[in-house]
């Protein structure tokens, strides 16, 4: 459909959706006045904030942490974690990031935890932000290690009490979670990246797609000149109307550039618009997100509580998306959506790739009420796991999520029993 076929979007300021869809999902260029949305203040989400957000009642022993060793099989890094009393748990950390990250978590986060309960870690993990000026180091290189502790320790009480995950975070409130599929091209031609798409929705029976636009931290250029303004149209009239479309612009525009290209997307009915400015920049993207009539999506690299809570309560985005890695694990992705959900917004966690990603987001979108419409699903790895509640694919465009215990998956042991243990010196 031409943009001059669609129903017209209003061309005043904010914003996106209404309070309600929080319960309903949204409709992508359908927006309300600020004055009809939920509106919270910032003392009001920093008291949402400090609510407790994990339920560990039902874990009736105490979990005292014995060690917390870092090991590695080929490239993949696990974190093994083991109690007094002989429980142990196997989970796997950011790939990637561990690879430059892991002196950190070796010399200043798995000490620490050591000898401590693991049922008090929602307060240990203000208190490890604390030890040896660790706050010093505040960023997302910090937050991984910590949330690989968290996610090892979330999995050891799951496994202690026989419980999923979603009990800790108050209950399952969905298993069938419609995902997406995202491209990771930027800089072919916009025809081959159609092609790419088509083959990506084929083989997965998805009904929505993500795709980059702009030039990634480019300060307005675009990776090919004149692919965006392509693609945008391009990729629309290639799916149709019923098909959900996302973009990703990886903080590529400055908020001018990010407000007409923030238009093409609304002409062409896309369900989000991620990250067109610089990640940090919160001003430029707000001004996006002021002016367009469409949902303005990010907060994937933001790590500070302070500065969430100030994106939430001036509407510098519309859907958040932490990163369940980057921002520092299950629980403080959880606050950062309660606070969301306060103030009338949807999240879509973001997925930075690789280990068990996939697996994670799925697990928070199965707890966490105000959960947007698709999330996104970067296929199986080659990790040996194996679940007996879910085939852990994607089938028509759904992930089943799984219900055992902790994660609801196993490691192969054998594949475990390859990997080495990193020394603090190494």
């Amino acid at each position: 459909m031409k943009p001059a076929d669609r129903p017209p979007v209003s061309s005043g300021s904010r914003r996106g959706f209404l309070a309600a869809s929080v319960m309903g999902g949204f409709s992508a260029g359908v927006r309300a006045d600020a004055s009809d949305m939920a509106a919270a203040t910032m003392d009001e989400l920093a008291r949402v904030a400090d609510q407790p957000v994990l339920d560990v009642s039902f874990v009736d022993r105490p979990v005292r942490i014995a060690s917390i060793e870092l090991l590695r099989v080929g490239r993949i890094f696990l974190v093994r974690t083991r109690t007094t009393d002989g429980a142990e748990a196997v989970t796997v950390p950011h790939p990637a990031r561990m690879t430059v990250a892991y002196p950190i978590f070796l010399n200043l986060v798995a000490p620490w935890f050591i000898g401590r309960d693991a049922r008090d870690l929602e307060r240990l993990l203000w208190e490890v932000y604390r030890h040896s000026s660790n706050y010093k180091l505040q960023g997302l290189t910090l937050w991984i290690c910590v949330a690989a502790v968290e996610m090892s320790l979330l999995e050891l009480m799951g496994q202690v009490a026989q419980r999923p995950l979603a009990d800790f975070f108050g209950g399952t409130l969905r298993r069938e979670i419609p995902v997406y599929v995202a491209s990771g091209n930027r800089g072919n031609a916009p025809e081959s990246e159609v092609d790419h798409l088509r083959r990506l929705a084929a083989e997965s029976g998805v009904r929505a797609l993500k795709y980059r636009v702009g030039g990634r931290m480019s300060r307005s250029a675009d990776s090919l000149p004149g692919r965006s303004e392509a693609l945008i149209p391009a990729v629309r009239e290639a799916f149709g109307d019923r098909f959900t479309l996302y973009v990703d612009a990886n903080s590529s525009y400055d908020a001018r550039e990010g407000i007409r290209i923030g238009r093409m997307l609304e002409a062409y009915d896309y369900g989000f618009f991620e990250e067109p400015c610089e990640f940090d920049d919160l001003w430029s993207t707000k001004q996006v997100a002021d002016r367009l009539c469409m949902p303005v999506a990010g907060g994937e690299q933001e790590f500070s509580m302070h500065r969430w809570r100030w994106m939430i309560a001036n509407r510098g985005v519309d859907i958040v998306q932490p990163d369940l890695h980057y921002g520092g694990g299950m629980i403080r992705a959880a606050k950062v959506a309660r606070m969301a959900a306060t103030a009338g917004l949807q999240v879509v966690p973001h997925m930075s790739g690789g280990g068990l990603g996939y697996l994670e987001v799925v697990q928070f979108a199965s707890w966490t009420s105000n959960i947007g419409d698709f999330m996104e699903f970067k296929g199986n790895t080659a990790l040996p796991v194996t679940c007996l509640t879910s085939s852990l694919k994607c089938e028509q465009g759904v992930v089943h999520c799984p219900s055992g215990p902790g994660f609801g998956v196993t490691l192969d042991e054998s594949w475990v029993r390859q990997a080495r243990p990193i020394d603090q010196d190494r």
